[in-house]
């Protein structure tokens, strides 16, 4: 196994996109196989050492910036096995954790197949996807990563290996799971105890519903009940055709009603993808694409599936849409081809890049929001964001998945006092998705920058649910220690 622990080397393991910057550890471990893994967690109590366990840097949540412990990284567990075809419509691909999410969405689709989960940031590992239940634009039509994940391998903090397939260890009637483990024995583990929001996107906390899969329970947990080494991917062939398009509206009231009569729309005619970006997004992304018409209030993405047969029938009902909404038809962005649709998703993917270009010039950090609130109140969201920061007279954009009720916020500070006042704000923004029923967070996760806010959405006793299960499985706090669960609970958690 390699170790560094020289202040080069273990440089990089103290960020992420968080701005986090208090990151310090005493050296990274590179384990090269599982059973090294394993046997690193095996000696971690005795040796009285604790482990943040390290993705490849592209989080929002401080999840893998070490504050004080050792750091196991996982690149080096990047193996992508081969496609195995189960039925005409499934197949199945093996990954070891260290894989990027892009190597292993490309392996799919050279030999024909598609994996649906679609989180922005390409470069991440596919175990870091799997640990924070990664969602993105396709999650409108799919679901999150959990809809596709069939089987993990973790390797638990006393170094157990755990394979666990999808169906095999479901809680009982009493919500109760039963586990035998070589080292660690026994575990009896009620599921947490609380309700979940009545959101489609919801990534805070761990995942809980009556007789539930203990693979679930993994999946979102951000690292703290144990290292997903390896899981079996679930692949959909890959669609015969893609329809993408940029509507402009010079209303935000025609915008909103168009999106709502696009998620009315029947099942085989739904978009799989549904994003919304606000004036201001716009004209940050104008300084490159000037063909963006400044009279335009909003513009909605949309991403549909067809086929050569049905290509030119969706393609009439969708601009039959856009008209009967109000919307710019002649300034909308239509790509049918493969080139185009790659200009397009540059367009997509080049707004936080602006942004980060612009905060950099502040010396400040953006206040950001990932909250989702239940169907039918993504109207009153946004409106409470533009019109709280139009209050406070903030430089802001608002854009995100507005197909699944979640739009991120991005205040962005002229200096300190405007940050302050927008930390401030943002507990504003948490009181009102929490009371409409959403979520503190839909698809980042908590990590250690939003750890304090949990409270707030689960009050004292769903958090110190969250402590007991991190408790059941890691009862001597060894892994990703700060995240998600904050440390009082888990001291004050007794065996």
């Amino acid at each position: 196994m390699i170790y560094k622990n020289d202040q080069a080397s273990l440089q990089g393991f103290l960020e992420d996109t968080s701005n986090l910057r208090t990151g310090h550890t005493p050296g990274v471990f590179f384990p090269e196989t599982i059973a090294e893994l394993s046997d690193l967690l095996k000696g971690a109590a005795a040796q009285q050492r604790r482990f943040t366990i390290s993705g490849n840097g592209t989080g929002t949540t401080g999840g893998r910036i070490p504050l004080g412990d050792y750091v196991i990284s996982m690149q080096k567990l990047d193996h992508i096995g081969e496609l195995v075809q189960i039925a005409d419509s499934k197949a199945s691909l093996t990954v070891q954790a260290g894989a990027l999410l892009d190597n292993v969405q490309k392996k799919a689709e050279q030999r024909g197949w598609f994996y649906p989960p679609d989180p922005t940031e390409k470069l991440c590992f596919i175990g870091s996807t799997i640990a924070n239940n990664s969602s993105g634009a396709r999650t409108f039509k799919y679901g999150p990563t959990r809809n596709h994940i069939s089987r993990i391998l973790v390797v638990l903090p006393q170094g157990d290996i755990l394979n666990l397939s999808r169906g095999t260890c479901m809680a009982d009637d009493n919500d109760i799971f039963k586990l035998t483990l070589p080292i660690a024995g026994d575990i009896v583990l009620q599921r947490p105890q609380y309700s979940m929001p009545n959101t489609s996107k919801h990534n805070a906390g761990y995942f809980s519903e009556k007789r539930m899969d203990l693979i679930d329970l993994f999946i979102g947990s951000e690292g703290t009940l144990g290292v997903i080494a390896e899981a079996d991917l679930m692949l959909l062939p890959v669609p015969q055709s893609i329809i993408s398009c940029l509507v402009h509206f010079k209303s935000l009231d025609a915008l909103f009603s168009f999106v709502q009569q696009l998620k009315n729309t029947d099942k085989r005619s739904s978009p799989r993808a549904i994003e919304f970006f606000d004036k201001h997004a716009l004209e940050f992304l104008s300084t490159q694409y000037p063909e963006i018409p400044p009279v335009s209030e909003g513009a909605i993405f949309i991403e549909q599936e067809t086929t050569a047969e049905s290509e030119e029938e969706d393609l009439d009902a969708l601009f039959a849409l856009i008209e009967s909404c109000n919307g710019m038809s002649d300034a909308s962005w239509i790509a049918l081809d493969r080139d185009e649709q790659a200009r397009m998703q540059e367009f997509r993917h080049s707004l936080p890049l602006l942004v980060m270009e612009w905060l950099r010039k502040q010396h400040e950090s953006k206040i950001s929001t990932d909250m989702a609130v239940p169907e039918g109140k993504i109207r009153e969201l946004f409106d409470f964001y533009r019109d709280s920061c139009e209050e406070h007279g903030f430089i802001y954009i608002i854009f995100g998945h507005v197909g699944n009720e979640h739009l991120h916020l991005n205040i962005l500070p002229r200096n300190h006092e405007e940050f302050l006042e927008g930390k401030r704000l943002y507990r504003r923004f948490i009181k009102m998705v929490l009371e409409s029923g959403g979520t503190l967070s839909a698809e980042h996760g908590i990590g250690k920058l939003k750890s304090e806010y949990l409270v707030e959405m689960y009050h004292e006793a769903g958090v110190r649910e969250m402590a007991r299960v991190k408790r059941s499985f890691d009862p001597f706090l060894i892994l990703n220690i700060g995240n998600l669960v904050p440390l009082a609970y888990l001291e004050n958690e007794s065996n």
